[in-house]
């Protein structure tokens, strides 16, 4: 697996307290770019209300998608989260899936607002990049 290492350079704020890094470098390997997952399932199954709830299925998309290509939450170098209607209190019920799948640093993450994704329905999508 490559090594993907974590940087928090003392001349930038200190990101590792609110749960990301600042800088993410790898070497060279397979680049991995996803598309962004949304609170979508195999089955078809309905699009719950909660935004915890969808951040959830969008993080377990997330996960599956990598495993499919051999790599996990240590391989992802950057990530991207759409929120609608971002707040200080959504933003926070987002988050707390993504701090449960990395179990522990995080990689370089943007939380970005946004007025709407693709179906009305939808209240999060996240794209990764990664390297393995």
């Amino acid at each position: 697996m490559t090594e993907v290492s974590r940087h928090n350079p003392y001349t930038l704020p200190d990101s590792a307290r609110m749960g990301y890094t600042q800088v993410t470098t790898a070497p060279a390997g397979d680049l991995i770019c996803m598309s962004g997952q949304v609170a979508w399932r195999r089955d078809g199954s309905p699009v719950p209300d909660s935004l915890g709830e969808q951040a959830q299925i969008a993080i377990d998309n997330v996960r599956l998608g990598l495993e499919a290509v051999g790599a996990g939450p240590a391989n992802v170098t950057a990530m991207r989260v759409y929120v609608v209607g971002l707040t200080a209190e959504n933003s926070a019920e987002a988050a707390g899936p993504l701090a449960g799948f990395f179990g522990g640093p995080a990689p370089c993450v943007t939380m970005i607002g946004v007025s709407s994704l693709a179906m009305p329905e939808l209240k999060i999508e996240i794209e990764v990049m990664g390297v393995k």
